[in-house]
């Protein structure tokens, strides 16, 4: 249970320029005050994040994300639907905006997440949270405080919300130009953001979680549709596999990063992850099993 003297202690944390891990409805996030160049370097030096990789800043139910970017007509609709909850916006930034949080580039990711332990922490605070997931760049994201510790030790303050609800990183939409396009899937699924805006169009605008090689266990990962014969192929060939079946994909996706360190620190020799069903919450599932694999997926 989350204090009202740990939201104080965490907030007074923040404003000297130290990091808070905090819980949102998607994955933990390492936050850091936003305005402050120092305080997100720290975040790209404790994660490993390589520079230049823009990060989201999330903001309080009050704030006014004009402050931060343009919010044009397609944006307010999508905010007006969504928000609060797990979308990232993608706008054009406001000049004052540090190169740090932006990566550079002339755009910013924008989130107003709905886990009330965030919320509290945000309307504290009184600004804007650089927060990229609480973990090891490039490793399976946090869904629950103990994994933050495992990953970045004892030296972060971690606000303990429980597990999130979702279980996978915010859908991101760059609405920065004329038409939105979809960068990441997430739980908010490409129908229901065309049915507020019409067709996504693609983008090359960069995003947080959009490499190649991401959300990945030390573990070799394997992707299959039938997992339990591959399973028996490779145990034949003397190797020790562990396998995450897909269930309901609501349950699925919030259990996915917690299944995976799971699964990771049996010391096998190949996890087999079983595709997810490719619609809706199921693609966001897929897409980040594999940028998780190491090797190539087994169609059929």
């Amino acid at each position: 249970m989350v204090l009202d003297s740990d939201i104080a202690t965490a907030v007074a944390h923040l404003r000297a320029g130290a990091l808070v891990a905090m819980p949102t409805e998607t994955v933990y996030g390492l936050a850091g005050d936003a305005m402050n160049p120092l305080a997100i370097r720290q975040i790209y030096a404790t994660k490993g994040r390589p520079a230049g990789h823009p990060v989201i800043v999330h903001l309080g139910s009050d704030a006014d994300p004009n402050e931060w970017g343009e919010m044009n007509p397609l944006a307010q609709t999508l905010t007006e639907h969504f928000w609060p909850g797990p979308l990232t916006l993608i706008v054009k930034r406001r000049p004052h905006v540090p190169d740090e949080v932006t990566g550079g580039l002339d755009t910013v990711g924008l989130r107003v997440p709905s886990h009330p332990v965030a919320q509290a922490l945000l309307g504290a605070f009184g600004g804007g949270l650089a927060a990229p997931s609480a973990n090891r760049f490039g490793r399976i994201s946090p869904t629950r405080a103990d994994h933050v510790q495992a990953d970045l030790g004892p030296g972060i303050m971690v606000l303990d919300g429980g597990p999130s609800a979702v279980g996978i990183e915010s859908t991101i939409i760059d609405v920065s130009k004329h038409k939105p396009c979809l960068l990441r899937p997430g739980a908010i699924d490409r129908a229901s953001i065309e049915s507020c805006v019409g067709p996504l169009g693609t983008s090359n605008t960069p995003a947080p979680g959009t490499l190649k090689s991401h959300y990945a266990p030390m573990t070799s990962l394997l992707l299959s549709h039938s997992p339990e014969a591959d399973r028996r192929r490779l145990e034949a060939e003397g190797r020790t596999v562990a396998v995450l079946a897909a269930t309901k994909l609501d349950d699925h996706a919030r259990n996915l990063y917690g299944e995976l360190r799971r699964l990771d620190a049996l010391g096998v020799d190949i996890l087999i992850a079983e595709m997810a069903t490719n619609v809706g919450i199921g693609l966001a599932i897929n897409d980040r099993l594999s940028r998780a694999a190491t090797k190539l997926s087994i169609d059929e």
